[in-house]
């Protein structure tokens, strides 16, 4: 079993995956993309097996990664964003409509669906979490695909060798 992430090494097969990246705020969200993608390139050989799609923002997020399940072609979705507090309700409802969404894409199509959502206060709170290092939550929701790929494939074949 490889279900931890420090059992997780490069391998030459690349998992498929897709990557829902919203392109409100993107001087954010491409740094999360990025880092994601830097991840990916750690672990892979080659990156043919990721697809990027984009959408306009974080509240159009959950459906393109329920459609992404939906085609039965990926073993784990990233759902990337970023919502930015303002002086409106506007953000609560994103933010949790947009949590909740991404949390329904993978209880109901058992399709691993990491949460790579920043809801911050302000772009410098974004920036630090967006920043080019290990801390990027676009490569944490990277990590978590994966590792959940493995914990799902793990708990398969225990309920397959019970069979």
């Amino acid at each position: 079993m490889k279900s931890r992430p420090e059992e997780i090494k490069r391998s030459s097969q690349a998992h498929s995956v897709a990557i829902v990246v919203a392109r409100w705020n993107s001087e954010i969200t491409e740094r999360l993309l990025n880092g994601a993608l830097r991840y990916f390139e750690e672990i892979f050989s080659n990156l043919d097996s990721i697809n990027i799609f984009r959408v306009p923002g974080a509240f159009e997020i959950p459906i393109a990664c329920k459609t992404a399940a939906e085609t039965g072609k990926y073993e784990a979705i990233l759902g990337l964003g970023c919502v930015i507090k303002g002086d409106t309700p506007h953000f609560d409802y994103v933010c949790a409509e947009t949590t909740r969404g991404i949390g329904a894409v993978s209880l109901e199509s058992n399709v691993p669906t990491s949460f790579g959502l920043l809801t911050v206060d302000n772009v410098d709170q974004a920036l630090e979490r967006s920043a080019d290092n290990s801390q990027n939550k676009g490569r944490e929701a990277a990590q978590t695909a994966i590792e959940m790929i493995s914990v799902l494939d793990d708990m398969r074949a225990i309920n397959n060798e019970e069979c």
